[in-house]
């Protein structure tokens, strides 16, 4: 059973905005670090942004920071990554992921449990 199930991806047009959503599934991650991360064809996995289910802490990349506000919901048990002004470069495969303590949030390889992505498109 994947522990993250990712939703919300989709095709939009530069300059719109998606909603991606994280539902944990058999664990309730309260007291994780809930992640998201993407990648793009021919790139690396990048961290995009991530919350601390326990007290709330958020962690952005630079290239998203004001653009990509991260929330958690504890009572549904979900995270959601609200994408505003998207960019043709903000298109890839999203990933929602989790981990515990606070140590090395940015860093994919600090994270244990992982979904199975949810597509991205942004035309121009």
């Amino acid at each position: 059973q994947v522990p993250l199930v990712e939703s919300g991806g989709g095709l939009v047009q530069a300059g719109d905005s998606l909603r991606l959503s994280c539902a944990a599934s058999g664990r309730t991650f309260s007291s994780a670090v809930m992640g998201w991360f993407r990648q793009a064809p021919g790139k690396e996995r990048e961290f995009v942004a991530a919350i601390s289910r326990s007290d709330g802490s958020t962690f952005y990349a630079d290239s998203v920071k004001g653009r990509f506000p991260i929330s958690r919901d504890n009572a549904k048990n979900t995270v959601d990554l609200q994408m505003n002004s998207l960019k043709p470069e903000d298109a890839a495969v999203y990933y929602c992921a989790a981990k515990y303590g606070v140590m090395g949030v940015t860093n994919l390889n600090e994270y244990n449990y992982w979904g199975q992505g949810t597509q991205v498109t942004v035309s121009s």
